[in-house]
């Protein structure tokens, strides 16, 4: 344990989001709170007119922003069509929430419309925002008052676990880099297992068991709900030209990258390289833990049957761990090849400093997450809430999902990482940074296991040559809604 967690809650502090409890989250999902929404008058604040969702329609379909603007036909005269109060889009992830995902569409689009609800399996969210927007852009761009209210009004609502919520958000960045603003918010119904980022911002852990009667609640919630900035993560990897990997989606292949030239490589690097750039905003991890998810993962795409749910899941999860050396490693082991500090060099970058600082990774750790929210690993926060005078002797400050800096700690192994989780102990806590870098090559080992929001990879090392992992701010921040 490296540090007594203050006993004091904070409260009252608007850039602070407070996790709660998933016994509380589950009964505030249930519907057991005496706010009573109209169908009708919430239908009025989200649905756009006829006019708009049919050219946005016509848009994506076609894939042309311009389509749209000669098919338009304004069947109550243009005085009537006034931009709703909050107009609302909603990506579906049908494969999320115990396959829940077509009947949520069916009542979605009873309480807004059919051109408004989006299953993500059909349309991308680069698509919508390319073309659905692009639409209203272009309309507004002829003199339309109620396609450009309309635009600058807009919100989206992601059902979906984390990785949906990300691709969405990740794809709503490029309006800042193209000078498309404003960005519309996003808020969260949470479908998924982990839903750390819902949590994180008020949309509760889990899937309502009285999710028809609580929909309604959490479109009116989504409508007035204050919105937060949320600080994005830049993941760059660079490896030997050869190597055979596996990334998940969330990481595309680039053409260029070039490591921070501030900082000086030890030892040579290859001719020709690999790389790859994704963007996360909970948390990347290297080693132990990432690996067990890895297992996870490939465990339930061969038997998807055993995908029913989130509470399926982790129990799935929990035993599949068990089975790892996460736990129990072979006493034939040598402990020497155990640790991550056998084939992991990192750099950072502190608080109010531009030069990188070789931070040495503790003997025992097995695995090193680097976090952005206060929630990781359904809702716990392994950080913790550390006391004043801790924060000032290691020269950290209270983290915060708006703040820049990135909190890295270690997990020694699954017995330690069990206690962490059920926040009897915080974790090994190693740094806080604005940039980091990470070298990892191997030797004895051949792979190394990697993590970025859930998504998990298999990245194999060579003896040879380094592969590099660097970790910056993006430098625009994400829009989040509000649940609470």
């Amino acid at each position: 344990m490296n540090s007594p967690s203050s006993s004091s809650s904070t409260t009252g502090d608007a850039n602070k989001i407070v996790t709660r409890s998933s016994i509380v989250e589950s009964i505030r999902g249930c519907g057991m709170t005496s706010t009573r929404v109209d169908k009708e008058e919430l239908r009025r604040c989200l649905t756009m007119p006829q006019y708009l969702r049919t050219a946005m329609r016509d848009s994506i379909r076609l894939q042309d922003p311009n389509a749209g603007e000669g098919g338009c036909i304004r069947e109550g005269g243009e005085e009537n069509d006034v931009a709703p109060l909050t107009p609302m889009v909603v990506f579906i992830n049908p494969r999320s929430g115990g396959r829940h995902g077509p009947d949520l569409m069916e009542r979605l689009q009873d309480l807004m419309s059919d051109e408004q609800v989006f299953d993500l399996l059909d349309v991308k969210p680069n698509e919508f925002i390319q073309y659905g927007l692009g639409c209203l852009e272009t309309l507004a761009g002829t003199g339309d008052t109620c396609a450009k209210e309309t635009r600058e009004r807009i919100r989206i609502m992601v059902a979906g676990g984390d990785g949906s919520v990300g691709w969405v958000l990740g794809c709503l960045t490029e309006l800042n880099t193209q000078g498309r603003e404003p960005v519309p918010p996003v808020g969260i119904i949470p479908l998924g297992t982990g839903n750390d980022l819902s949590r994180c911002f008020g949309w509760g852990g889990s899937f309502p068991f009285a999710w028809k009667a609580a929909i309604k609640r959490t479109l009116h919630k989504a409508s007035i709900g204050p919105i937060y900035r949320l600080d994005s993560w830049r993941v760059s990897l660079s490896m030997p030209e050869g190597t055979i990997v596996e990334p998940p989606y969330s990481l595309k292949q680039t053409e260029e990258f070039s490591l921070d030239e501030s900082l000086e490589v030890e030892g040579e690097l290859p001719e020709k390289v690999i790389c790859y750039e994704g963007v996360f905003y909970n948390y990347f991890s290297i080693g132990m833990d990432a690996q067990v998810a890895y297992g996870f993962h490939h465990l339930r795409n061969e038997k998807p049957y055993l995908a029913q749910g989130p509470i399926a899941n982790k129990i799935i999860y929990s035993g599949y761990t068990c089975t790892q050396g996460w736990f129990f490693t072979p006493c034939t082991s040598d402990p020497g090849f155990r640790g991550l500090k056998n084939i992991l060099r990192m750099h950072v970058k502190k608080i109010n400093s531009t030069e990188w600082e070789l931070v040495p990774v503790p003997t025992s750790v097995r695995a090193v997450v680097v976090l952005n929210l206060h929630s990781y690993g359904s809702g716990r926060n392994p950080w913790g809430t550390l006391k004043p005078e801790y924060l000032e002797k290691r020269g950290f400050v209270e983290a915060r999902v708006d703040d820049g800096l990135l909190e890295i700690f270690g997990l020694k192994q699954g017995w330690h990482a069990s206690f962490v989780m059920v926040e009897l102990i915080s974790a090994k806590h190693i740094a806080q940074a604005t940039a980091v870098r990470l070298e990892v090559r191997g030797g004895e080992w051949t792979d190394a296991y990697m993590q970025m929001d859930g998504e998990p990879w298999k990245q194999p090392l060579s003896k040879d040559f380094s592969t590099f992992v660097e970790i910056r701010r993006e430098p625009f921040q994400s829009l989040v809604i509000s649940g609470e």
